[in-house]
């Protein structure tokens, strides 16, 4: 394993972070594009981090803002029993925010489940590196976990980002050392941001908006958003897609199943997030992705 990168001279100018990611690599070999996967249950490895997940992940941030989203309005129960149906049927990725009120749920959901037979992702909007460690600790404390997973800077919408969160990346990759989480990156809304995040070494895994409608993403063209997460993919960067069914707004079957195969067929994208609301729409997801796997292997 290569030794962790030293924070402080990797955060101290954009031309020792540009110096890191031309000697960071991996291995001195690009990524290869995903081969398909045998099955919606599949498990992924995210990017180099070494994070095995699901193909599929739940997400709980369906119109989600002000410490609430759809999935909190089902109530613990509601919740706690879609959260045990994703389990029950492979899906063991679990994305939650601060922003949604769901890290609480999560834990009352997830109450008896081992450790290690789940991945959670959650977001800060931090900055600095004291709010980020206080978020951190609050976090664990709500998630009822010694240590997350993945944590994202949540909703990058400038091409400077990297500029205005200097400290909480240090936080991060800090934490990262010290256990307390597994991987950083970040959620970003906007082509400037995303283009930021391909080409830095501390994004180690991103949320991006991919379908092949541009329905709520950062650039209308999908191939455009298609060839920022190539690039991302090609440097070793975990990829996980958002918005495959545009936030809700992709509806009729035939247009699921074409977003499905669209995402599924860029070989970039190493998993993916769905608000599910309901158990029948888990089992219809997975029923369609397998389809859309047997479609694209001919």
């Amino acid at each position: 394993m290569k030794p962790a990168l030293n924070r402080r001279d990797f955060l101290a100018t954009s031309a020792t972070a540009a110096a890191v990611a031309a000697t960071a690599g991996t291995s001195g070999a690009a990524f290869a594009r995903n081969a398909l996967p045998a099955s919606p249950q599949a498990r992924v490895v995210l990017g180099k981090t070494g994070i095995e997940t699901s193909l599929i992940g739940l997400g709980t941030g369906m119109i989600g803002g002000g410490q609430s989203s759809n999935q909190t309005k089902l109530g613990v129960k509601g919740f706690t029993r879609l959260v045990h149906h994703c389990l029950d049927h492979g899906v063991t990725l679990f994305d939650v925010a601060d922003q949604y009120g769901s890290h609480v749920y999560l834990r009352e959901a997830l109450k008896g489940v081992p450790r290690e037979k789940y991945v959670i992702q959650t977001k800060t909007h931090a900055t600095d590196a004291v709010t980020t460690r206080d978020h951190l600790q609050r976090y664990r404390l709500e998630l009822g976990v010694d240590y997350i997973d993945i944590l994202l800077l949540h909703c990058m919408t400038k091409s400077g980002w990297d500029a205005d969160h200097t400290g909480a990346m240090e936080e991060l990759m800090k934490s990262k050392e010290e256990g307390l989480i597994r991987a950083h990156g970040t959620s970003c809304h906007g082509m400037d941001p995303l283009r930021t995040s391909a080409k830095l070494p501390f994004v180690e895994i991103d949320l991006a908006r991919i379908n092949p409608e541009g329905l709520v993403m950062d650039d209308k063209k999908p191939d455009e958003v298609a060839s920022v997460l190539e690039e991302m993919h090609t440097a070793g960067k975990g990829v996980i897609g958002m918005k495959i069914l545009g936030e809700g707004r992709i509806k009729d079957p035939v247009r699921i199943d074409a977003s499905l195969q669209y995402v599924l067929g860029l070989g970039t994208v190493d998993a993916f997030i769905i608000g599910f609301e309901s158990t029948e729409q888990v089992d219809d997801i997975l029923k369609r992705t397998e389809g859309a796997i047997s479609a694209l292997k001919g």
